[in-house]
């Protein structure tokens, strides 16, 4: 499922647990070449994307995989008829790509039919929600029902979720973000989900309004952009009680210039996809510490039914004590169980049931919960995963690049933005400029992969072996 925020993204993941199918979602930025990788990988059989996104791909990459049927539906397909066109739909219009089914045909083709349901159980696997996890390429977790549902239950208890409550979908639906705090507990709790294809500052801003939502989760990068519209201060956001931030780290200093703006507080909330969401949360009421250490905002305390430790950062053997810092590591019902069809990859990161989640951090004595660092080189943008090898693999595409190693550095906005350094090829025909790179790396990727800054070099930094130092890049633009 390759989809914007739509209605038909539940109607589809309804329809296919109905018949006891796995739903991969995915961004629908992704290019031909990672679009082949996931189809491969999953082993999927349907592909099913908005027609805008299959009329700019070629899909002769299907060939290589193991779909069969490509189902496309319009943004404008189930919009409300009454409604008017938010200006984030205006000037669309349906497309008729060949060789491809339309949703609507289909549902009114078969209008009236039934299913014999498949009886799915708690230990299925609902999602194959794609992530670089701790380590390595991206990988199909295994999100279970069961899985789900728990958390959805942890979301509508730790946040007093009731039908007062309106959820506003600024997470995208293939994230496990819009899997979990938005499909499941809203489902769970019975109450609306405002969506609106995809996040636009003005427009959320509107529908806060508009729809009173009271409880939305979305990166601060969600948050940072609304404080730089110019409506912020024409809107009333007081429903907004619920909001909360996840995915990327929170600056204390972000969470006070947003409550003096708006008179809304952001709330903390830690987890991994490998955990259904969330492991921690800033429990609704509560206003989270900081770290008089490391002036980390803490990310709250563990979830119900949930154990938590810090572990050593040289094995993984050895429980830390409050106030030291190693490796977070999760254990209870949220966590998965394992990867689609990577068992050496299961056994790295789950052992014996416990998550090792690759990322640094601390407990508090009084058992606030703080993430602190990275241990592996992924890089966090605005909530999603970079692993510099996919970025550094498309960059040495580039006729003139000899070596190129990629490296995450601070953003105020995303987080995290991806920068590259560069060294070329002697004898190129005219100098290749940052902006070139820059360029040729947009158009093949996701918008949210390619660097934003490219740095020539005369050479990558490495060691005896010939590894990149990553780590000396790093520390050069820190």
């Amino acid at each position: 499922m390759v989809l914007q925020n739509v209605p038909q993204f539940l109607v589809a993941v309804y329809g296919a647990w109905k018949l006891g199918t796995i739903v991969v979602p995915l961004n629908p930025m992704y290019k031909e070449k990672e679009l082949r990788y996931f189809c491969q990988d999953s082993g999927g059989t349907i592909f099913f994307t908005l027609d805008e996104v299959a009329s700019a791909l070629d899909l002769s990459f299907l060939k290589e995989t193991s779909v069969k049927r490509v189902i496309t539906t319009s943004p404008l397909d189930m919009f409300p008829s009454e409604m008017e066109l938010p200006d984030l739909l205006k000037g669309k219009k349906k497309i008729s790509v060949p060789g491809t089914l339309d949703m609507l045909e289909l549902l009114d083709r078969y209008k009236g039919k039934k299913v014999k349901e498949s009886g799915l159980s708690p230990d299925d696997v609902a999602y194959l929600t794609y992530t670089s996890g701790t380590t390595g390429p991206a990988k199909g977790a295994m999100n279970t029902h069961g899985g789900i549902a728990f958390n959805a239950r942890v979301y509508k208890t730790v946040l007093h979720m009731d039908e007062n409550d309106i959820v506003l979908g600024v997470a995208p639906l293939f994230h496990v973000t819009g899997e979990v705090a938005y499909l499941a507990m809203a489902a769970l709790t019975g109450i609306p989900i405002v969506i609106y294809y995809r996040f636009d500052p003005g427009e959320t801003l509107r529908l806060i309004e508009r729809w009173k939502a009271t409880m939305t989760l979305g990166s601060i990068t969600v948050y940072i952009a609304l404080m730089s519209h110019p409506d912020i201060k024409k809107r009333d956001l007081s429903t907004l009680v619920k909001a909360y931030s996840g995915g990327a780290p929170v600056s204390p200093a972000t969470v006070d210039q947003f409550q003096e703006l708006t008179g809304v507080y952001i709330y903390n909330v830690y987890g991994l996809t490998e955990t259904n969401s969330p492991s921690h949360l800033v429990p609704w009421g509560k206003r989270a510490p900081v770290d008089r250490e490391t002036g980390a905002l803490s990310v709250g305390v563990p979830i119900p039914n949930s154990v938590i430790k810090i572990m050593d950062l040289e094995d993984g053997t050895r429980e830390l004590a409050s106030g030291e810092v190693g490796e977070i590591v999760d254990y209870g019902p949220m966590v998965v169980p394992g990867y689609w069809e990577k068992p050496e990859e299961t056994k790295h990161a789950i052992r014996d049931g416990w998550l090792y989640t690759g990322d640094v951090g601390k407990m508090d004595e009084d058992g606030w919960f703080y993430v602190v660092d990275r241990k592996k080189d992924m890089i966090n943008v605005s909530g999603y995963k970079v692993w510099p090898r996919d970025v550094e693999d498309v960059i040495y595409q580039h006729p003139g690049v000899k070596e190129a190693a990629v490296v995450g550095v601070p953003d105020p906005y995303r987080g995290e933005t991806v920068k590259a350094f560069v060294a070329l090829k002697e004898g190129m025909e005219g100098p290749v400029r940052p902006e070139e790179i820059i360029s040729f790396c947009k158009s093949r990727m996701a918008a949210y992969k390619y660097p934003r800054q490219v740095e020539i070099v005369s050479e990558i930094p490495k060691t005896l072996t010939g590894k990149f130092l990553r780590r000396v890049l790093r520390d050069k633009v820190q």
